[in-house]
């Protein structure tokens, strides 16, 4: 990830030493305003709640100028190309962040910045393949309430989705060990299982949620139904049937065991109210943590705990 105008689409786009040092700069004092003078274009083709307010903050924070935009104002592909969008918001924003309906909107935004050499990097805030900084969150989180990375096991039930997938690959950077448990039909890719093998990690799929459960560090949950699925909201219910975080599931983890939800929760569905208002429930430290995980991001593509090259960091 490294360079003037490096782009941030996949937590792939870190090595394991890059991805530590975002995290240690989300925790850090921040003693530099490198925004300072300068606009961040967050773009949301998708409503927001956490991610907009942590994006908006986290800017303002660092010095800078947040504008929210919303997908309707733009209208990428239908009022201009996405490649069209990018050169605009680049004339006016140091920074593109954005929530988008496809993760190929992103890539085709990064090409068009890189083939025309303008340094304003694309992050990644939602697509429909990933969900970087909501791992990223997760991760701090984790590493908060257990003060380690390495060595712990992370369940995850449910969807094998964008925000799962993201995951797995932020678990293997960090080497952790990732487990998945979804019905026949929603687990991960075999794709994005070798993708993540290929960062380093390791991972179990299965269709049993107690299997997956089984002694875990961490149990993490993500709605059944996403945005944009809800002609399939009574297929995928009826799938995902018995895959609740409920006491039950919870009481075959490790003793004291941290449990995580993306948010929002459809209570009583992927997780029940008691767990998720319960002492192990860390959600919302998690949710706070999106504002300092994407501050950390963004210090970090500003060029501080950046080692020079040839060195580690």
């Amino acid at each position: 990830m490294r360079g003037s105008g490096a782009s941030f689409l996949s937590v792939g786009d870190l090595t394991a030493a890059e991805l530590g040092a975002v995290l240690d700069l989300a925790e850090a004092p921040a003693t530099a305003r490198p925004l300072e003078g300068k606009g961040v274009a967050l773009v949301f083709e998708h409503p927001s709640a956490r991610t907009r307010n942590a994006a908006e903050m986290a800017v303002v924070q660092l010095g800078g100028h947040p504008l929210a935009i919303r997908g309707e104002e733009i209208g990428i592909d239908r009022r201009e190309s996405a490649e069209d969008v990018a050169r605009t918001l680049a004339c006016y924003h140091s920074i593109i962040a954005a929530r988008v309906e496809r993760h190929t909107t992103l890539e085709r935004m990064r090409h068009s910045l890189e083939a025309s050499g303008t340094p304003v990097p694309v992050v990644n805030l939602l697509s429909d393949v990933e969900h970087p900084t909501q791992a990223l969150a997760d991760l701090l989180t984790i590493r908060q309430r257990l003060g380690r990375l390495e060595g712990v096991t992370l369940a995850f039930v449910g969807d094998g989705n964008n925000v799962c997938r993201s995951l797995a690959g932020a678990a293997a950077l960090a080497g952790m060990h990732f487990r998945a448990a979804a019905p026949a039909g929603y687990e991960l890719k075999s794709e994005d299982v070798a993708w993540a093998l290929r960062l380093g990690g390791e991972i179990e799929l299965s269709s049993s949620p107690r299997e997956a459960a089984e002694g875990a560090d961490v149990i993490y949950t993500d709605v059944w139904v996403s945005m944009g699925e809800d002609e399939e909201s009574w297929t995928k219910r009826h799938a995902f049937a018995g895959y609740t975080i409920d006491d039950e599931l919870l009481a075959a983890a490790a003793p004291g065991a941290l449990v995580l939800h993306c948010l929002p929760a459809h209570r009583g569905e992927e997780i029940s109210e008691a767990v998720l208002d319960g002492p192990q429930s860390a959600v919302w430290l998690q949710a706070e943590n999106r504002m300092h995980s994407i501050r950390g991001l963004f210090r970090f593509m500003s060029g501080e705990g950046v080692a020079p090259r040839g060195q580690a960091l």
